[in-house]
């Protein structure tokens, strides 16, 4: 895991290597082990590529260093700076070998640079792992700039004076010279409608995210942007030929595992006790001869604290077993921090004591496994099961009798029936792109519309988002439509990102089992009875670890790590909220209605309702701003 910067830019005007440089030391958390980088020009000396690494070494620690050169048999030159991890480089490399390749390494980079040499850009349909990378081919002049199927790995784009620049976090970015930070208030709506960003867009102005499974190829002054994949779920599947689903799919899922546990330094897993980081704890026990590191957080108030299901699992499985307790009441000084390391507001509450976790872990270990992408992949969340029933709702329920009816009994609830209200807000839209969403808790059109309702500008009015990324084939049924819309945004622009953020924040590695696209290939060639039956979520998975996993594991409800910002917004915090969303020195208080986001406060303090989402969005909104001094 490494972090990348550079660009590809006409020579007249172009900015210095020194950028490249500060470019880099800006994600020099993402790499601590080392750096390079690499500055040409063409042949005709119109145009530059610069090429910038940060290395996190975890395979091939002597010989792997970038930017790495490599030289094809009929001599073509190339040269590439990589994060991320190929797990099918051993298999690549034999190929790759028959076809008269030579290698001087063992790493990962090396075959994704022979691949290059040999099958060109498509060679990214033959890389099994998480990656970004960019190849820069110097006899033809080419830079390749090339992002993993789910976007596990992170890209960023800036395009200016003639050039594009690259890098895996936004920081970097902000160092390119001519570059003036501003607020992108166009993605306010969307970001109060879904809690995050929708890619391509990010919050600053003139940047964007290349998308997952994309390749930009830059050749001749062109840049041309490509999709090589998209997520089974979209599309039907032929039927997997087996009488054993289970077996079929614990078989892709156990050699998944296998696959990341490749690693020169030493490596572990983080354990909640959930089924998800369980069955991967427990198959990594199955494949190593020595216990298993495993990490987990709680908090030291009993009441949100799930150590013991953990300390379970680390027991039965005998692992080296590390605890980290957090108080509660100091989570948030850590905030501020975090935003400057995602580059935007932070989307979860979770997300603090994940990075806390990566720093307890980063003591001992480079590199951990995790559960993220089961829920996705799988259907693991509430939503997953009431959606399949929507449609019926809708027919049974007319639109005029829901809202007459059935949302003021639901609003009426009180305050700790949250899921029904969430259950019935989703429901309320009739359409796809605005229900989706909601089944996370998010504003919703309507809500985000009146909230918007004061500021003049154009960009804020209009209706969000104007870039829906569901696209889904005719023929899918609803639970593979909202879980494609899971796996080409929620995950890459949420959960990933998070992941991605939070891990390399602490220097240190995180591999996602789940989020395997060959795994995703099976489970998609499985009917819908596979991931859901009876009632019961993520039934593969289940079915796969019975014999293994103690049932107390395996019927625990979905809880995740819950932070109590409830309560404090209502108690401890409610005058520091108070004054950072509608005081003077708010940065973004004019974003709002202030009628609206009065009764928002209102309704949470007196406990008529829970906004804790929504308030924590605005909070981390206007951190955000103030941590980038951007004005709206």
């Amino acid at each position: 895991m490494c972090g990348i910067a550079g660009w590809i830019t006409a020579t007249d005007g172009g900015p210095p290597e020194s950028v490249l440089h500060a470019m880099t030391d800006r994600i020099a958390h993402r790499g601590p082990d080392g750096e390079g980088h690499l500055f040409c020009a063409t042949r005709d000396g119109r145009h530059q590529a610069g090429l910038g690494h940060r290395r996190l070494a975890i395979i091939d620690l002597t010989t792997g260093d970038q930017p790495m050169h490599y030289t094809a048999p009929d001599g073509r030159r190339l040269s590439m700076v990589f994060n991320g991890e190929v797990y099918n480089y051993v298999t690549l490399r034999e190929e790759l070998k028959a076809a008269g390749y030579r290698f001087e390494t063992t790493s990962d980079s090396e075959v994704v640079l022979a691949a290059h040499a040999h099958w060109g850009p498509d060679a990214v349909r033959r890389l099994r792992g998480m990656f970004a990378h960019m190849v820069w081919e110097h006899e033809a002049e080419r830079l390749t700039v090339t992002r993993d199927r789910f976007g596990k790995k992170p890209v960023f784009m800036l395009r200016q004076g003639g050039g594009t620049f690259f890098a895996s976090e936004i920081k970097a970015l902000l160092a390119v010279p001519g570059y003036v930070p501003r607020l992108n208030t166009g993605v306010i709506p969307s970001y109060l409608n879904y809690r995050y960003v929708p890619g391509p867009d990010t919050f600053f102005e003139g940047i964007e995210k290349l998308p997952p499974a994309s390749v930009a190829v830059w050749q001749d002054g062109s840049l041309k942007v490509s999709r090589y994949w998209s997520p089974p779920d979209g599309s039907p599947q032929s039927p997997l030929e087996t009488d054993d689903p289970v077996s079929a799919f614990m078989d892709v899922l156990q050699e998944s595992v296998s696959l990341r546990m490749a690693s020169d330094v030493p490596f572990g897993a983080f354990l909640s006790g959930g089924i998800d980081s369980s069955a991967i704890v427990a198959l990594m026990a199955a494949r190593s001869e020595l216990p298993v590191r495993t990490f987990s957080v709680g908090f030291r108030e009993g009441a949100y604290s799930e150590l013991r299901y953990a300390r379970d699992i680390a027991e039965q499985f005998s692992t080296s077993h590390h605890e980290l307790e957090v108080s509660a009441d100091t989570l948030m000084d850590h905030l501020p921090n975090l935003i400057g390391y995602r580059d935007a507001p932070v989307a979860e509450p979770s997300d603090i004591p994940i990075y806390l976790l990566s720093v307890e872990a980063s003591r001992t270990v480079k590199m951990v496994l995790t559960g993220e992408g089961s829920d996705e992949i799988l259907a693991g969340y509430p939503k997953h099961r009431f959606e399949r029933h929507a449609s019926r709702y809708h027919t049974l329920m007319p639109n005029a009798l829901h809202r007459g009816l059935v949302r003021p009994l639901v609003s009426a609830l009180p305050y700790s029936f949250r899921r029904v209200k969430t259950l019935f807000d989703s429901l309320d839209q009739r359409s796809v792109e605005d229900r989706f969403p909601r089944w996370f808790g998010a504003l919703g059109p309507d809500a985000t519309a009146r909230l918007l309702a004061g500021p003049a500008d154009d960009d804020l009015n209009r209706t969000p988002p104007d870039s829906f990324p569901f696209r889904t084939a005719p023929g899918t049924s609803p639970l593979r439509r909202l879980q494609y819309f899971d796996q080409t945004s929620w995950l890459p622009d949420n959960l990933l990102e998070r992941g991605d953020r939070m891990t390399m924040a602490a220097s240190i590695e995180g591999r996602m089992p789940f989020m395997d696209h060959e795994l995703a290939q099976v489970v998609s060639r499985l009917p819908d009875d596979c991931r859901i039956r009876g009632g019961q979520d993520k039934w593969l998975l289940r079915q796969g670890m019975k014999r293994i996993l103690p049932a107390e594991i395996l019927e625990r409800p979905k809880v995740g790590f819950r932070v109590p910002v409830n309560d404090w917004f209502r108690t401890s915090m409610r005058d520091w909220v108070h004054d950072h969303l509608t005081g003077t020195g708010s940065l973004s208080r004019d974003l709002y209605d202030r009628g609206e986001l009065e009764r928002t406060l209102g309704d949470h303090n007196r406990g008529r309702q829970n906004h804790e989402k929504l308030i924590w969005t605005l909070v981390t909104l206007e951190l955000f701003l103030r941590r980038f001094g951007l004005t709206v």
